[in-house]
């Protein structure tokens, strides 16, 4: 039984992430390699270099951006392991993280899903709004919680999957922005009744963007929900909402009041204590204001 884990990266130094990852298939003693797929970096990454002499690391380096999912289909279509573990690149290995208990459990099913957690601290001051978001989300990230609905909580932040199995759906290329190229590929495999086991074994997710950034790519992520749409219906709490508002011809309401509201949840939202319930209806009202 082979593993490929896969990095993709952008502007990240992901070396620590690297050799965690290394150690761990050294450790319990599986047989296996690093790919790590750089998307056309504009920042200094000389750290590849250092990887790259390990002779179970490979890097593949792109000349221009690729995007979120087509850097992946492309690490998995390089991969020589009969079983794909998708890594974001700001992931951080804590002790209770396992690449044995992966494998075991996909003795189970075709795709597993570890999940995710947060410091207890924030470690980006500047990043607020996402540190109070997830941290919430956290709450609802335990794998007996996720099993309910397994399809609707899949993310490749930390994934291990068959290869023949991706490679057979592969992530949404037309995804090109921020956003949702998860949950489309959640969809889709629940089309096609390919099962998912959902356990703990979470890693860290360490990278949290400032809150303007983090603001802006909420938008990003709305603006690719909408183009979307019916393909991952079922699948999005804000779809649905946003549907039964329009059934009962009150999104208008919501929309009025996000106009008139929205600069000072903006300031709310950008500042040192955003609230979790603004950034809710700031949501909502930015998803029923794109234009069809």
């Amino acid at each position: 039984m082979t593993l490929s884990i896969l990095i993709p990266t952008f502007n990240y130094d992901a070396r620590a992430l690297v050799s965690s990852m290394l150690y761990l298939l050294s450790a319990e003693g599986i047989e296996g390699e690093v790919v790590v797929g750089d998307d056309a970096s504009t920042a200094d990454m000389v750290w590849l270099d250092d990887i790259a002499v390990s002779p179970r690391v490979r890097v593949l380096r792109s000349s221009y951006n690729l995007g979120r999912a087509r850097n992946r289909n492309r690490l998995a279509e390089a991969a020589h392991g009969e079983w794909l573990l998708i890594v974001d690149c700001d992931a951080c290995v804590e002790d209770d993280f396992s690449l044995r208990a992966y494998l075991e459990a996909g003795q189970q099913a075709p795709v597993v899903c570890g999940g995710l957690r947060h410091p207890e601290e924030n470690p980006t001051p500047e990043a607020t709004l996402r540190y109070r978001y997830e941290r919430e989300a956290d709450k609802r990230r335990k794998a007996a919680i996720r099993q309910l609905h397994p399809y609707a909580h899949l993310s490749t932040f930390n994934l291990l999957i068959r290869r023949e199995v991706f490679l057979s759906i592969r992530l949404d290329e037309s995804c090109i922005e921020y956003g949702y190229e998860d949950t489309l590929f959640g969809a889709d495999l629940e089309r096609r009744g390919i099962a998912i086991r959902h356990i703990d074994n979470p890693l860290v997710h360490e990278g949290l963007e400032p809150n303007d950034v983090y603001l802006s790519k909420t938008e990003t992520a709305l603006r690719t929900l909408h183009r979307l749409g019916a393909r991952i219906e079922g699948h999005s709490n804000i779809l649905a909402t946003a549907q039964f508002l329009k059934r009962w011809h009150v999104s208008g309401v919501v929309i009025v009041f996000y106009r008139l509201l929205r600069e000072s949840l903006r300031r709310n939202l950008l500042g040192n204590r955003p609230n979790l319930m603004f950034f809710k209806f700031y949501k909502l009202g930015y998803f029923l204001s794109i234009k069809d």
